[in-house]
């Protein structure tokens, strides 16, 4: 027995359009601004606190021991970091997490090379 034939009906394809979400400048500058902030601000306190490890580790002679406290301090630094930037007046909160956790590493890689480069005979 032969069967009927189907008609198929095309259904319309939806549109997509696309509307971008509206840019807000200034907040983009505040971050901008806020980041650069943060940023130089974690660069003198690296340094900072790679001199007091270097003064640390230069006037105490068991060098394993102070190996040990120069590099807590450096973590503890590191930790409080935010709170301290809070506490200079600097919306540190505004900025992505991606952000403070290169500002973090940039802190670490400069606190490591600031108190290298102290605890040598130029500074010794």
């Amino acid at each position: 027995m032969a069967k009927k034939r189907r008609l198929i009906k095309e259904e319309p394809e939806e549109e997509y359009t696309f509307n971008p979400s509206d840019f807000d400048e200034r907040e983009f500058l505040l971050k901008g601004i806020y980041s650069t902030k943060v940023l130089i601000l974690a660069i003198i306190l690296a340094i900072a606190v790679g001199f007091l490890a270097a003064v640390i580790w230069n006037s105490l002679s068991d060098k394993t021991i102070v190996a040990v406290v120069d590099t807590l301090i450096v973590f503890f630094v590191c930790a409080i970091m935010k709170k301290l930037f809070v506490t200079c007046g600097i919306r540190a909160d505004l900025l992505e997490t991606k952000t403070m956790l290169g500002n973090y590493l940039i802190y670490l890689t400069l606190a490591l090379g600031a108190c290298i480069l102290f605890i040598n005979p130029p500074f010794f």
